[in-house]
């Protein structure tokens, strides 16, 4: 919730900032200013690029302040570190009180550290010490220092029975149900590295694994091997998916006989046919590809279908009018027409494809992207999955940057009636 109100914090002072900035500065007047409604009309909403840029700034700063990242400016507050003390009274038998202390050393975490030397007492309660690292906790049995059958009752002025917490200088003290004290240090906002670890523990990782490979494979192999398979289950859902859904938008036989089954098998995510695939296919790479191109299927086949659905009737008619036959409609009015939805459809498998190759890959994989993601996950190596994830996105945006390129080489006329 911190991170979510944080984020529209920024992005709406974002907002603010630069419009005020673009206010104070001349308009560049262009076809799109120009327009007196904007407002619904698509071709005047366009990707504002400071906007994209502040928002990938703004995701790495949020990232960098609550993992204490060196790489950025600012922090929210982190865990306590050093030492600290509280004080707390026992009761012996006889129902006299006195009163001890306990000193904790707070240390980063993988730090070893002896506890602090504490001051000897006159009474029965003896000072104790602990050591403990950050964001983790430590039990301290103080009241077996202080003589036989000794219970604690308070912590820092404040009675105290077992189950009960009561908050302490930097931390916490909850008390057991043997009467011991569990002591935990403030954690503050930032998180534990083994959720999430700062910007520069990923890079760091990324170099090293790109330098010495990972389980004995270079980093480019395991890339390419994922490449390779979203692309064999994506070009084979595509030749399967784009005629069938032609056929379905054109032939009622056809839409009636399939469309059952890919309403069926559209809603089912491709993790649920990860058991039959197995049982069918086998583990190896003819399952992953077939997997694959499951995910690719049922898009590309809506996708081609909608298109041929969405075809201006009136530029058939003129077709016919003008003496074309139905090979010709097909070919000069249809397809023409249900290319952009063909290649927004494409987009979209290829988005799905590239979500579920790292669920492919969790069935005895090798190499691959998703195979180092789920590795690291099992010890615990966050800053490997993040590193994998985080390559898997840049792939996948390079993916779809080109087949927008590709898309306003191939389909000019789209947006264009």
């Amino acid at each position: 919730m911190v991170f979510l109100l944080v984020y529209v914090v920024l992005v709406a002072a974002a907002a603010y900032i630069v419009g005020a900035i673009r206010r104070m500065m001349t308009p560049t007047a262009d076809f799109t200013s120009l327009k007196t409604v904007t407002f619904g009309d698509e071709a005047a909403v366009r990707p504002d690029r400071a906007a994209s840029v502040i928002s990938v700034l703004v995701i790495f700063l949020i990232w960098g302040a609550f993992t204490g990242s060196k790489w950025v400016p600012i922090h929210v507050p982190g865990p306590f570190m050093g030492e600290t003390a509280f004080s707390y009274v026992a009761q012996s038998p006889s129902g006299e009180t006195a009163e001890g202390r306990v000193t904790v050393l707070v240390t980063e975490a993988g730090a070893e550290a002896e506890p602090p030397e504490v001051a000897p007492t006159s009474g029965f309660v003896q000072n104790d010490s602990a050591v403990t690292a950050a964001w983790r906790s430590v039990l301290i049995s103080a009241q077996r220092n202080d003589g036989e059958d000794a219970r604690i009752i308070s912590v820092e002025g404040r009675p105290i029975q077992p189950g009960e917490t009561v908050s302490v200088p930097d931390g916490t003290v909850t008390m057991t149900n043997r009467g011991s004290l569990n002591f935990q240090p403030g954690k503050g906002l930032q998180m534990e590295p083994i959720w999430m670890p700062p910007p520069e523990a990923v890079v760091t990782r990324f170099v090293d694994i790109a330098q010495n490979g990972f389980q004995n494979t270079p980093l480019w192999s395991h890339l390419g091997w994922s490449i390779w398979r979203v692309f064999a289950g994506f070009l084979l859902g595509s030749l399967v998916g784009i005629p069938l859904g032609y056929a379905m938008g054109l032939s009622g036989w056809v839409r009636g006989w399939f469309d059952p089954i890919v309403e069926f098998m559209r809603p089912v995510p491709p993790l649920a046919l990860i058991p039959l695939v197995i049982i069918w296919f086998g583990i190896w790479e003819t399952g992953k590809i077939v997997l694959l191109f499951l995910a690719a299927l049922w898009v590309m086949t809506i996708a081609a279908r909608a298109g041929v659905s969405g075809v201006n009737l009136a530029k058939v008619h003129a077709a016919y009018s003008l003496g074309a036959n139905k090979r010709q409609i097909l070919r000069h009015v249809i397809l023409p027409n249900s290319l952009p939805e063909v290649f927004t459809g494409a987009r979209v498998a290829m988005g799905v494809c590239w979500g579920t190759v790292v669920a492919a890959e969790l069935v005895a994989a090798q190499k691959g992207a998703g195979m180092m993601i789920i590795a690291a996950s099992k010890f615990q190596q966050t800053d490997i999955v993040l590193m994998g994830i985080v390559l898997i996105g840049l792939i996948g945006f390079g993916i779809d940057i080109l087949m927008r390129i590709a898309e306003n080489i191939l389909v000019p006329w789209k947006g264009r009636g």
